[in-house]
């Protein structure tokens, strides 16, 4: 497979023109040429915080506060997914993600609710994309067991010592919510030791200070927190201080869009498009673990080409500002998986 077109290329998203050769799911090559296509090539989104049960409940709960929304075991959310029959509830995200795949998602992390159930349900549902998963399983440890690690809810709901260091025995991934409703579950997260802390909306300097002496990389999700009123996470300082990668959380609260995620963030904060552009893509993948993220030789091929010649894109100057600012899912002319 050859693609042409304006390539960003590498960690700094360098635009050059030419082509990506790819061979047996991998880019073989990212050669310099001139070149008839119009089309933008970036990597493909890593959306690095999900909760894709929640497909079944698409804008349910307004007016509820975030406690009420997804508090376990109780929350609106937590009584929808109880409710709903296994088809309905593997029916739903299968559609989330294939609306993640036709957006420029190539692979997430997913916060699974449902224990060991709920862990097959999204692998049930992951049959016909080719997305790559990172699913944590939730509740208990035999979910995490079965799954690729375990995201924990948040510290002040229990200590999660046991499913901690059964986690790290196993030699899986730890994720776990803090600071998202105010900063009481941080230090207590921290002690935890995790992988990765997801919304670190009400950090302070101390936890700041402890992220970056543990290099505890952070996931931030800017849209669920306007959408529920919790603030906004201090994203600039987390920066310059840990590897900060982006996710779209619940589905019910807000579409699974990288590129609506990306321009929000551009409008909150005073990063660079190539730092908001490496949050969605290569931070993310090295949280979770996985290759990919960035078009290089070598890489897993999982692209996002954009229609260069859209009538939303035509006459971009900067076409890495257009891809974090500017593009969406209508731009989209193809998205290359390597599965």
């Amino acid at each position: 497979m050859i693609i042409e077109g304006i390539v960003l290329r590498g960690r700094e998203f360098e635009p050059v023109e030419g082509r990506v050769v790819v061979e047996d799911g991998e880019i073989a090559a990212v050669e310099e040429a001139s070149v008839d296509g119009t089309a933008i090539v970036c990597p493909a989104f890593v959306n690095a915080h999900t909760h894709i049960g929640d497909s079944i409940a698409k804008e349910a709960g307004e007016g509820l506060s975030l406690s009420e929304l997804v508090a376990p075991p109780d929350g609106l959310k937590h009584r929808l997914l109880r409710a709903a029959d296994r088809e309905e509830l593997v029916a739903a995200m299968a559609r989330s993600l294939s609306y993640m795949e036709q957006s420029g998602t190539g692979a997430f992390v997913e916060f699974r609710e449902g224990g060991v159930d709920g862990v097959e349900a999204i692998r049930a549902a992951l049959e016909g994309p080719d997305l790559e998963s990172v699913v944590l399983g939730r509740e208990t440890v035999e979910a995490m067991e079965r799954a690729d690690g375990f995201g924990a809810s948040g510290a002040n709901d229990a200590d999660f010592v046991a499913e901690r260091r059964a986690t790290r025995e196993a030699g899986k991934l730890f994720g776990i919510h803090a600071g998202e409703v105010d900063s009481s579950d941080i230090n207590q997260a921290l002690d935890l030791d995790p992988d990765f802390l997801v919304h670190m909306v009400h950090a302070e300097e101390l936890h700041m200070d402890r992220v970056a002496d543990s290099e505890i990389p952070v996931v931030v999700c800017p849209r669920s927190n306007c959408t529920t009123g919790v603030g906004q996470p201090p994203v600039e300082a987390l920066t310059t201080r840990t590897t900060v990668a982006l996710g779209t959380d619940n589905v019910f609260l807000n579409s699974p869009s990288m590129f609506r995620e990306m321009a929000l963030t551009a409008q909150l904060y005073d990063l660079s498009a190539r730092e908001i552009l490496r949050m969605a893509t290569v931070n993310g993948a090295e949280i979770a673990g996985i290759d990919g993220g960035l078009v290089e030789a070598g890489q897993p091929a999982r692209l996002c080409v954009l229609d260069g010649d859209s009538d939303n894109l035509c006459g971009v100057h900067d076409p890495v500002r257009a891809v974090v600012r500017r593009a969406g899912t209508a731009d989209v002319e193809r998205v290359v998986l390597a599965g």
